[in-house]
Order: structure tokens, then C-alpha cells, then sequence
């Protein structure tokens, strides 16, 4: 009896452990900053920079150019003790890598929907802490990115340009993430790398910057990455937390400097290899290829928004064969969910809300997918619907020709908030125009424009009228017919000209009309098959 109780007790100590190590083994942000607390713990009161060479010595991360800027781990015997278990999963957790099956390892989910790797972002922090001059920090920019770039970059010419950098990718599971997948070929510096390097930069350069330390690691980390949006979303949220990752290292950084510290590491690399110094010649030829690079990282990550992938969001397939979009495009229609009627804010309600509104689309209307290009949330995120190539279902008639974006939330009486709608109007449209999918004249409508709708809301449709590139009311041209004959043709820009009389057609099946695309094209067909022009 002694004995089965001796091996019923074994059991369950081998269970608990199991289901220990299984939970430490989470890939999320929040399951790293406990972890992070284990080690706080274990020495209270131990300073933060004595936490992050504990947590890099634990992992490994001592090579030469690291050590440069930061110094030796020392084994850690200047920092608090950590046990084999805990150790393992930071080992596992800051080690960066990808796999042949483009699994990405060494990075986590955080609760805003974006992916981050850990070393960057711990050594530029490590390099913040260990700052003398307030506001100046050693290796920073060497340690979070410079050095990644320098690599990508020497590829430039031998890689197609949407390999250089990125991709983003997908989770296996957003609630207990585990397997980090990429949703394409991977290049030398993954979305999740950027994202790290830049927290890392915002992070190391705001501790350099403070009078007065944090106390805690884990305290800088949950307000950053945790911080949970009121009401007014980021308008009055704090500065400092991950959603606003990208503005941040705007302010911060400036894209000639970055560069400069990408030649930088590649001349400190060869010196801490025993290479000769590079030549004048070969460094102006490396500084050319950096700059060709940055043009390319400065409009990926500095001048377009974070779109949250499909995948994030948890969307279904899309049923049948899209159809692809004739690029670049002449108009954006801005329109507003109506239901549902309340901001998002959160990555988990925004992608309920998503789900809830392709279901709908799907289910109810009977449509290919959910029917937006893209939909702004009101977390600092925009979501991806239909995307940038595949035509959309949001404004009927229209929807070769323009992108739809919608923003989560009734507008009637009330606006979104300052920051989603900024993200959209001068982040998404610019992102757009650089990208070569919208013209650089475009338009901008709202919904009601060019169908009889109440969409994007009076209060919110008063808002745009006031944006660049707001194009005019329907024009008389669309209302003023006769017979079912259109009487003039409307421009891109919304002004009439009279069509000649020879354009009306009268057969036995009825009166035709022939119409214009925004592209000048004559179109013909019955009013009600229309799909240029509707009325």
C-alpha cells in the first residue's frame, strides 16, 4: 500500500512538472515577464541591468560584439541565482533563429497582436541601463539592428527586393502561442527582428534618458507591452507602450544616423575578427548599398502602419478565386462598420469584431469574404481584410477601382478616435501612394458619395471632408438622367462634362446607356448591370 502510495505521489509530481514546463514553454510576453519576475525574485531589490546580464547569460549571448558594448556575463555570479528549468526556457526564449520550415524561433507574442524578438530587445535595453550620459547610449543602434540591416543589406542585389527584409507571419495559437510561423520566404531581418530592434532602441534610449531608474525589469516591460487603452484609445493613452512602437522610433531615430551605424558594425566586425580595416573604396560601395537598403526599411517600418495579418485575426478562407485588382488605383472610400458600434480596443475585440464581420459578410450576404480592404481599429492597428491586390466588396460599383476602409464603430454622432483616424489618412494613403497601389492624385470619398447609404455616419463623414484628397459630392452627372440614359461622364475628380447625343442607344430590349471608367474607357450595358457608374 506504501508503495502504491510512493508511486501515485511520483506520478503526480511528474505531472504537475510536466504541465510546469509545458506552461513555461508559452511564447507570449506575459509568460516572459513572469519569468523575468522568477529571477527578480530570487534577489529582491536586485537592479535591472544586473537582471538583463543574468538573463543573457542564461542564454548564451556573449560573443564578441556583444561583449564589446556590454562586457562579460561573469557567469553569472554578480546576479541572482537562476534554476535549470527557468533557465532553459529564457536559453530558448532569447535565442534567435529560422528554422528550414520557416519556423521562427527566439521571439514572442504581445498582447497588442505583434510579434517581437527578445534579444534586440533586452541588449539595447542592457545598453539604456549601462548608459553615464542621459540620453546617449553605446552600441545601441549596433546591438538592436544595425548589425541584422548590415547583413541584409550586402544582399541587395542578389536577393529580389521583398526578401531583404521581412516577412511577418503567423502563430499556431494567439491564447497559448507556441510555434511562431512565417507567411513566406524568410529574409535576414524578420518583422519580428524590426519590431524587437525598435523596442529595444525606444526602451534602452528612454532608460538612458530617465533621472530616476525604474525599479524592476519586469515593472518597464508590463507597462510597455500591457498597458490596457480607455475609452479615448490612444489619444489619451501614455507614450510609451508597444502600440505606438513605429511613431516612437520615428521621433527617435533618424534614418542618414541608422545607416551610419550599419557601416559601423560591418568596419567593427571585421576589426573584432582580426580583418584588415575596410578600404575607402569598399566602404562607399557598402554605404551606397546601405542606403539603397534604408529606403526600402524606412518605408516598410517607419512610413507605413502595422497591418495585422489575416491570420492574426483569426479569418477564414476565402470562398471561391478572388479577383485580382488593376494597380495602382484612383480612389479610397472611407466608410464606418455601423455594427459593430463600439471602438475596439484590443487586439482580442478587434479581432472578434473581425471575425464577427466576415462571418456576416460570408454567412448572411453571401459574399466571397469579409467585404474591406482594410479595417482600422482603435488600438493603434489596422487589420487586414482583402488586402492590397484582391478586389473588395464594400462599395457597390466601385470596387474595382478604389480601396475600401472601414473603421470599427458607429460614427453618426461621434468621431473615432484622432489617432486610428491619422493612422489611416496620413500612414495607410501614404503607404499606398509609395507602394505604387494608389495614384498619387487620388481620391477620397465616403461611402455615401457614390451609393445611398448613410455610411461613414454624418459626424464622421463631416471629418473627411476636410482631408487631403477629399473628392466632391456624387456629381450631377450620376443623378441626372434621362430615360435611363446617362446624360455626361464624371472625371476622377468628380466634375462633368456632357456626352454627346450619339451615345444613346435604344434597342428592343430597352434604352442603353454608355458609360465612363475613371480610366476615360467607354463601358456599355443596362443601367441596372451597370458597374462603373451606379445610380
Amino acid at each position: 500500500m506504501a508503495t502504491l502510495w510512493t508511486w501515485s505521489q511520483t506520478l503526480l509530481l511528474v505531472l504537475v512538472s510536466t504541465s510546469a514546463v509545458k506552461a513555461s514553454s508559452s511564447r507570449h510576453m506575459d509568460e516572459f515577464i513572469r519569468a523575468v519576475e522568477r529571477v527578480e525574485d530570487g534577489d529582491p531589490g536586485v537592479e535591472p541591468v544586473t537582471v538583463l546580464r543574468s538573463l543573457r547569460g542564461a542564454a548564451g549571448l556573449h560573443d564578441a560584439f556583444i561583449q564589446h558594448f556590454l562586457g562579460h556575463t561573469n557567469s553569472n555570479s554578480d546576479g541572482p541565482e537562476i534554476d535549470a528549468r527557468l533557465s532553459d526556457y529564457i536559453g530558448t526564449a532569447l535565442q534567435h533563429r529560422v528554422t528550414g520550415e520557416a519556423r521562427e524561433e527566439g521571439v514572442v507574442l504581445t498582447p497588442d497582436g505583434t510579434t517581437v524578438a527578445l534579444r534586440p530587445l533586452l541588449l539595447g535595453m542592457e545598453a539604456g541601463f549601462l548608459s553615464t550620459t542621459r540620453g546617449r547610449v553605446r552600441g545601441l543602434y549596433q546591438l538592436t539592428l544595425a548589425k541584422d540591416l548590415e547583413r541584409s543589406f550586402r544582399r541587395l542585389h542578389s536577393s529580389p527586393p521583398s526578401r531583404r527584409l521581412g516577412p511577418d507571419g503567423c502563430w499556431d495559437n494567439v491564447t497559448s502561442p507556441m510555434v511562431f510561423t512565417l507567411s513566406d520566404n524568410s529574409s535576414l531581418v524578420t518583422t519580428a527582428q524590426v519590431n524587437g530592434g525598435m523596442d529595444g532602441v525606444i526602451l534602452g534610449m528612454e532608460v538612458s534618458a530617465r533621472s530616476r531608474r525604474p525599479l524592476r525589469l519586469s515593472s518597464l516591460l508590463r507597462a510597455y507591452y500591457c498597458h490596457h487603452l480607455e475609452d479615448g484609445g490612444l489619444d489619451t493613452a501614455p507614450r510609451l507602450i508597444s502600440p505606438r512602437r513605429r511613431e516612437n522610433f520615428r521621433e527617435l531615430v533618424l534614418p542618414p544616423l541608422l545607416a551610419r551605424q550599419v557601416v559601423r558594425s560591418a568596419d567593427l566586425t571585421r576589426k573584432l575578427k582580426g580583418d584588415p580595416k575596410m578600404a575607402a573604396k569598399e566602404k562607399k560601395k557598402l554605404m551606397a548599398v546601405v542606403k539603397e537598403g534604408m529606403k526600402e526599411f524606412v518605408f516598410n517600418y517607419m512610413n507605413c502602419p502595422a497591418i495585422i495579418p489575416r491570420c492574426m485575426w483569426g479569418a477564414k478562407p476565402y470562398k471561391g478565386t478572388p479577383t485580382p485588382l488593376s494597380l495602382p488605383l484612383s480612389f479610397m472610400y472611407i466608410h464606418h462598420t455601423a455594427t459593430p458600434s463600439q471602438p475596439c480596443l484590443t487586439f482580442q475585440q478587434c479581432s472578434v469584431d473581425m471575425r464577427s464581420m466576415q462571418r456576416f459578410h460570408q454567412d448572411d450576404r453571401g459574399w466571397d469574404d469579409i467585404g474591406y480592404s482594410f479595417v482600422a481599429g482603435s488600438d493603434g492597428f489596422i487589420y487586414e481584410g482583402r488586402s492590397w491586390h484582391w478586389q473588395g466588396a464594400h462599395t457597390k460599383g466601385h470596387n474595382s477601382i478604389g480601396y475600401g476602409v472601414s473603421f470599427i464603430g458607429d460614427y453618426s454622432s461621434t468621431l473615432p478616435s484622432q489617432h486610428a483616424m491619422q493612422l489611416v489618412r496620413d500612414r495607410l494613403a501614404s503607404c499606398a501612394v509609395g507602394g505604387g497601389r494608389l495614384v498619387a492624385n487620388f481620391t477620397l470619398q465616403g461611402h455615401r458619395q457614390v451609393v445611398n447609404t448613410s455610411c461613414p455616419g454624418d459626424t464622421f463623414y463631416n471629418e473627411i471632408t476636410g482631408w487631403e484628397h477629399f473628392g466632391p459630392e456624387r456629381s450631377a452627372c450620376q443623378r441626372d438622367k434621362y430615360h435611363g440614359v446617362l446624360l455626361c461622364r464624371a472625371s476622377s475628380r468628380g466634375s462633368c462634362t456632357d456626352l454627346s447625343p450619339d451615345t444613346e442607344r435604344v434597342t428592343p430590349q430597352g434604352t442603353i446607356r454608355l458609360l465612363f471608367s475613371s480610366a476615360g474607357r467607354i463601358a456599355s450595358g443596362r443601367e441596372s448591370q451597370s458597374s462603373d457608374l451606379p445610380l
